[in-house]
């Protein structure tokens, strides 16, 4: 198998076990917790239920189909830069990969549901998800790779 077929690969898994991971841990949420119920009742770190019309640290709340349409022009614009530097490597395919899987999972919680289902509860963060996570950890990976590859740097 080529680098660029191994690329794909890797990205479409990471997408595939994002989305997995994010749908079956909210369905989870969503069936043994009630809307606003924490388990533990507190604690730094606790399991909350939440419904999000909003983004990222729960801004922009009830605006559900303007974000609808920002996540499907997000998906459209990270399949282009998938596409254009999918040849770069493996750290480009798996930041990709976990952005395109978090973006997909929150927006099929949008279609569905109205809402995004969050329920990770740390301290003084808003409430997040695994999709969450996801995104913002595959921006870490791309800024990373940003600032340490010179040809991307120079050009």
């Amino acid at each position: 198998m080529n680098a660029y077929k191994r690329n794909i690969s890797i990205t479409f898994g990471v997408v595939v076990l994002v989305l997995c991971l994010d749908q079956f841990t909210k369905l989870i949420v969503r069936q043994n917790l009630i809307r606003g119920e924490s388990f533990p009742d507190s604690g730094l770190f606790r399991f909350t239920h939440v419904h999000n019309t909003g983004s990222l640290f729960g801004i922009f709340q009830g605006y559900n189909t303007p974000l609808i349409v920002a996540s499907l022009l997000a998906i459209i614009l990270l399949i282009w830069i998938y596409k254009t530097y999918a040849h770069k490597g493996l750290l480009i395919s798996l930041a990709l990969g976990l952005q395109l899987g978090g973006a997909i999972g929150n927006l099929i919680d949008r279609l569905i549901q109205g809402h995004v289902t969050d329920f990770f509860d740390v301290g003084i963060w808003p409430v997040f998800n695994i999709a969450d996570s996801s995104i913002v950890v595959g921006l870490g990976v791309l800024f990373f790779i940003m600032v340490t590859d010179k040809e991307t740097a120079s050009g």
